[in-house]
């Protein structure tokens, strides 16, 4: 049996107790700070400075370095709730014995847990800005004060001895996923328009889109060559309504230079028409088709210029790529007076979809109708086309994907001219399928 130790109450007994309830006090306060470290934003610390509230650039100033105060309030949380439940242990042990601690230790363990953990961080949650703003303080003197600083950071050094690595560091806290939720979200709770959420995607995906996936292949190249006459170019460039041209010597791998259609007006308006082209070049601007259409388009803004010659692995011309094809990646489509109106995709009303431009993206095409088509090294449905028969397509070819059967209804040459899409759920009747 275990006796139960029963004494008088003495002074020290009460101060013990006073700093039990400072401790937990103190507990709760830097609960808050924590949670106010992991939650808020730098944007949102900086939305509550150009409101003027108090204590927000204090705030700003703790949320841009994180990682340096996080360290210091943890190791603060700690030593607080282990001093707090020694002193626990220790008067329970005087007044209660063994029983007592055992007691003790159950109870401290639902207190600390209610009051100094779930209640001040479900607060925080549900009021962030109130908790980061009272917070901001306490966090800055515990981060700023030297002996803990340096505690924490030889603690944390010791860890990176056990565990080697880099540490804990201030990584992107919202990952691409997330951002896209948020987004898709906002737009179903009407915060934010259809059309923003849809640019919001866009700029994500803009990162990681290259040159290849938005050039106009070399099979639709409008191209001069470099001793034609102005005259007959001009001519060529008013068929074609387009402002620039890419210009060769003896075929398109060999591109010398760019001409602007401007350019050509003006000399045969001077009667310069009977030069040859290579008189009005200006340079070309060439670039990998592995290129990332993010940084091509800081390049081209630094160049002034607003196209590019985009090569393949062997030095071969691959396509040409426009700042207009850069600004249609984000914003979609821009056509304007000259553009004749071309209808890339038709969706039926038995829900088929029926493609004019089989060198339409696929990514594009899934994302616009809610396809599943598989992605890989190709970059167009008409690629997946051929990746998948494994030779040059004929009319009536069916492809079946896990999601859709595609069927070739025309063809110009070697190339897919028209594309069907079938989804699965929809009978496949080759009967339908007209043969040139």
């Amino acid at each position: 049996m275990i006796g139960v130790v029963v004494s008088g109450w003495s002074a020290a007994d009460s101060w013990m107790l006073v700093a039990i309830v400072v401790l937990l006090l103190v507990s709760i306060l830097l609960a808050v700070a924590e949670t106010t470290l992991t939650q808020i934003s730098l944007v949102k610390a900086r939305s509550l400075v150009e409101e003027r509230r108090s204590g927000a650039e204090r705030l700003v100033s703790v949320i841009e370095d994180p990682v340096r105060y996080l360290n210091s309030v943890l190791l603060v949380v700690l030593v607080f709730q282990i001093a707090q439940s020694t002193l626990v242990g220790v008067l329970a042990d005087r007044h209660l014995g063994g029983w007592g601690i055992a007691l003790a230790t159950l109870v401290n363990v639902v207190i600390v847990f209610v009051l100094a953990e779930a209640a001040p961080k479900t607060w925080s949650l549900q009021h962030p800005e109130r908790a980061a703003l009272a917070s901001a303080t306490l966090i800055s003197m515990i981060g700023s004060f030297p002996p803990i600083r340096l505690a924490a950071r030889g603690l944390i050094g010791v860890t990176n001895i056990l565990l080697p690595g880099k540490g804990l560091q201030q990584g992107p806290w919202v990952s691409e996923e997330e951002i896209r939720a948020l987004a898709h979200a906002a737009a179903a709770g009407s915060v934010i328009e259809d059309e923003e959420r849809d640019l919001i995607d866009s700029i994500i995906d803009f990162g990681d889109t290259v040159a290849r996936e938005i050039m106009v292949p070399r099979t639709d190249m409008v191209a001069m060559q470099a001793d034609f006459a102005i005259t007959d170019m001009a001519e060529v460039a008013i068929l074609n309504g387009l402002s620039r041209f890419p210009v060769y010597r003896e075929h398109l791998d060999d591109i010398v230079g760019l001409v602007l259609a401007k350019d050509l007006m003006r000399a045969e308006r001077d009667g310069n028409g009977a030069q040859p082209v290579s008189t009005l070049m200006r340079d070309a601007f060439f670039v990998p088709e592995t290129k990332k259409v993010s940084e091509l388009m800081r390049e081209m803004q630094a160049r002034s210029t607003h196209m590019a010659v985009v090569i393949d692995e062997y030095g071969g011309t691959a396509g040409l790529a426009t700042l207009e094809d850069l600004i249609e990646e984000l914003v979609g489509e821009i056509s304007d007076e000259t553009d004749r109106a071309k209808q890339l995709v038709e969706v039926e009303p038995s829900g088929e979809i029926v493609v004019h431009d089989p060198s339409l993206n696929i990514d594009d095409l899934n994302d616009s109708n809610d396809l599943q088509l598989p992605e890989g090294e190709w970059d167009s449905v008409g690629g997946y086309v051929f990746a998948s028969l494994g030779r040059v397509p004929e009319v009536g070819d069916v492809v079946e994907a896990d999601v859709a059967t595609l069927i070739v209804e025309k063809m110009d040459g070697r190339r897919i001219a028209q594309l069907r899409i079938r989804p699965k759920n929809q009978a496949l009747e080759v009967a339908d399928i007209g043969h040139e």
